[in-house]
């Protein structure tokens, strides 16, 4: 078995340009029953999960490695991580999905044409709750973020048949695991 690996920027984007498309696949077209059931009370549907990432490639993750690279020591402005349930209120999965690929792939277009060096991906500015964070570090994180919340939009389709599938939940601890509050 291999041990963690260490930050690569080109296996980054390889992940990060997958995202669209996974969450495409898993939620266009399916009923609203999934795209907006959750694992309870302040917790994030898919639909949910959606908007948050739209707010992250418009708020947080560019905008933030933004800061880093202007190497102003900026403290990072603080990210609002409810901000998708007034934008999107009237809004459709549909529209959400197109959203989030066309602005990944244009945040995606612009970090490669950064071509980030070892030393830029090692400068810093500040987190308003972690202190000082590496440019390498958000990116990383970036990366964690987009996978947690896939699994966290099949943890929450699946949770919803917990009843329906009786005593094999015990061999199914998607759905046995407790609610994660929004992240």
């Amino acid at each position: 078995m291999r041990g963690p690996m260490r930050f690569n920027l080109d296996r980054s984007i390889d992940v990060l340009a997958r995202t669209p498309g996974v969450v495409y696949e898993l939620l266009s077209g399916i009923d609203e029953a999934w795209s907006r059931a959750t694992e309870g009370p302040d917790t994030f549907s898919p639909f949910d999960v959606i908007g948050h990432l739209i707010d992250g490639e418009e708020t947080d993750w560019m905008a933030r490695a933004r800061v880093i690279l202007a190497g102003t020591n900026e403290t990072f402005a603080p990210y609002d991580r409810f901000r998708h349930r007034a934008r999107n209120a009237q809004r459709t999965l549909p529209s959400l999905l197109e959203e989030f690929a066309t602005l990944r792939d244009a945040n995606l277009s612009e970090l490669r044409a950064w071509q980030l060096t070892d030393a830029d991906l090692n400068l810093t500015a500040t987190h308003p709750t972690l202190g000082r964070v590496a440019l390498r570090q958000l990116l990383s994180t970036w990366v964690v973020h987009d996978l947690g919340h896939i699994a966290q939009i099949t943890r929450v389709m699946a949770k919803q048949y917990r009843e329906e599938i009786g005593p094999w939940a015990a061999f199914l601890p998607i759905v046995t695991d407790r609610p994660v509050p929004s992240s």
